[in-house]
């Protein structure tokens, strides 16, 4: 149990000792400096412990905002500080410099003046700490000197509903339209519901998981019936993610594993529900599984894009030119920001849209609509971005050139090329790494796509490809555009599975080339979620044993130039199951040990995805 220490007069008629125990914690009252002290040495290190001032006025929930937050090892509100496991020797610190100050030995009594908490919190600060100070908009928070104040205050705290401010903030602050007008009135409710019967997030995407799973084996069944189920399932499903991310707001239960958990099988969801509906398909006489593979290599290449972007100018300023002050101009207007959310198609969009033409249409027509929006969304916000790029003035920081380096998942081939091809890379321009990729990848997946399968040029261009490769990556992704070769990796890879496995012309190949690509894709995923919690790329014994891009695409390649059709199916399968249980083995004991070991609690709120 967290513990808070109250420091000063207890003022009669007060609620703050019963707030704090509603909020989970064991309330100890310290008449002095030096009593608090010794409080705060009692409590054990791995327990949350908070400093607050008696004469505290304020919402429930700014004290909730203040001291409950799992992300930050220190936090502040003011007349209140608070610090986990990882801020507690800074606290203790700061804490025997304000005894010291106050000319208080640690037998002193003198009674405390001043709020303790602020001036603890301002010492933090002076030794350079990170405290969090949440944004508190209307709530009151506050430390009254006088009865005039504190009426004053009080009538504040009475005027503001505290509860209404706590469910519009479980709503995340920038979404797409069809989530803002069309789900988030109402899941908000469902998340305090879920949050007053004591379910976790992680209980409630769990259960969007299942849901959608459900939903892929309706569209399974190939019947109107079964699609129509799993158009109303998928939107059900839908709902439920909005609600775990709004109830880890709504109750502040931020974790590590609870951030992996709704990135995953967001991913997870989606992509078995497109074989759901290539499995319905079939069952109707029609093949849809290069569609679908198709529909999966291009929305996983749009996130590397994203995640590449975004990692790429992580700590730059913002960005200038033409194509910046055009996007602020059409920011000013209103409607053009939400035609702009929607043209992306975003997670809800996508969703609505996968949703209203399986119960409607076919799956061919549903394939077909979601290439093309997705092309086109793809196609705005790559250009947009490389506009942006080509004015870009900040130099890359180390953190981002390290991060593109992970995304790459350049493997053993390509890395000892690179090694011997660094000094020539050196002296090359700057669009050469972003140039070659492009190249190499077009050569492979062009040659795979226009040749006969069973043929050796497919086999050689990807020999080619591994050169191509290690010249990219042979000096550090430091240039304007570099940003692109990891999503330009991505689409040699996955293309060259794609089309091999389409010119196989029998049975399950499409179905095992899918399989594969679903798991190097969650390989790709797993990397961006582990960058975006500090944690690193995953072990390099994982990408040597994966092959690395390169290492996989020649060994698909080669496959198909010495097996059978029927042959390589099985070698893709598998290829695939080997994959799948390197990566996802390893990817659960990473994310549960992080979340054991104390990791500090990530949460995306970000754009969606």
């Amino acid at each position: 149990m967290s513990t808070a220490i109250l420091t000063g007069q207890p003022v009669p008629g007060s609620s703050l000792e019963t707030d704090l125990r509603s909020l989970g914690f064991d309330v100890r009252i310290a008449a002095d400096t030096a009593e608090a002290e010794t409080l705060l040495a009692e409590v054990p290190a791995d327990r949350r412990v908070a400093v607050v001032d008696a004469r505290f006025v304020g919402h429930e929930h700014a004290l909730r905002l203040g001291l409950t937050d799992p992300r930050f090892p220190l936090a502040a509100i003011p007349g209140a500080v608070t610090a986990q496991q990882a801020g507690r020797q800074a606290l203790t610190r700061a804490m025997a410099r304000e005894s010291s100050a106050a000319g208080e030995g640690p037998a002193g009594g003198t009674t405390l003046t001043g709020s303790l908490a602020d001036r603890v919190a301002a010492a933090l600060e002076a030794d350079g700490a990170d405290v969090y100070r949440p944004d508190l908009g209307s709530l009151v928070a506050t430390v009254p000197d006088d009865p005039q104040t504190r009426n004053e205050a009080r009538q504040a705290v009475a005027a503001v509903d505290d509860e209404a401010v706590r469910l519009k903030s479980a709503v995340k602050a920038r979404d797409g339209f069809f989530t803002t007008y069309c789900v988030s009135p109402y899941s908000r409710y469902l998340a305090r519901w879920c949050a007053r019967r004591g379910l976790t997030p992680n209980q409630v995407t769990t259960a969007s998981l299942l849901t959608a799973l459900i939903a892929a084996g309706c569209a399974a069944t190939g019947t109107r019936g079964g699609f129509v189920a799993a158009g109303v399932l998928l939107l059900a499903s839908f709902v439920l993610d909005c609600t775990d991310g709004q109830l880890a707001r709504y109750s502040l239960q931020y974790s590590t594993l609870g951030a992996w958990l709704d990135a995953t099988f967001d991913r997870a969801k989606e992509y078995a529900y497109y074989a759901g509906l290539a499995l319905g398909a079939a069952r109707g006489g029609d093949d849809v599984w290069a569609l679908a593979l198709g529909a999966m290599v291009l929305q996983t290449c749009r996130h590397v894009v994203d995640f590449s972007f975004n990692e790429a100018n992580t700590g730059d300023p913002a960005p200038t030119g033409p194509t910046a002050a055009l996007s602020h101009r059409l920011d000013s207007v209103g409607w053009t920001v939400w035609v702009r959310r929607m043209i992306v198609l975003p997670i809800g969009e996508r969703w609505a849209m996968l949703a209203v033409l399986t119960a409607l249409t076919t799956p061919r027509i549903t394939f077909y609509a979601l290439l093309i929006g997705c092309a086109f969304a793809a196609t705005y916000t790559t250009a947009g971005r490389v506009l942006r790029s080509r004015t870009r003035t900040g130099r890359r920081t180390e953190r981002a050139t390290r991060a593109l380096a992970d995304l790459a998942d350049t493997g053993p081939l390509a890395e000892r090329l690179a090694a011997v091809l660094s000094n020539t890379a050196q002296r090359l321009p700057g669009f050469t790494a972003p140039a070659v990729a492009l190249l190499g990848g077009a050569a492979v997946v062009t040659t795979a796509a226009l040749t006969d399968f069973g043929g050796p040029w497919t086999a050689l261009a990807a020999l080619l490809y591994v050169p191509a490769s290690a010249l990219a990556v042979a000096r550090p992704l430091g240039g304007a555009l570099d940003w692109l070769v990891p999503p330009f990796f991505r689409a040699a890879e996955y293309g060259t599975v794609l089309a091999l496995a389409a010119h196989a012309g029998v049975n399950g190949a499409l179905p095992a080339a899918y399989g594969l690509v679903a798991a190097v894709a969650y390989h790709h995923y797993d990397t961006v979620y582990r960058i975006r919690g500090d944690a690193g790329a995953p072990p390099p014994w994982l990408v040597r044993a994966t092959g690395g891009h390169e290492g996989r695409t020649l060994t698909v390649a080669v496959l198909a130039a010495l097996l059978t059709a029927s042959q390589f199916t099985v070698a893709l399968t598998a290829l695939a199951v080997a994959v799948a249980l390197l990566v996802l083995v390893e990817s659960i004991r990473f994310w549960v040990a992080a979340h054991r070991g104390g990791a500090p609690a990530v949460h995306d709120e970000g754009e969606p995805a």
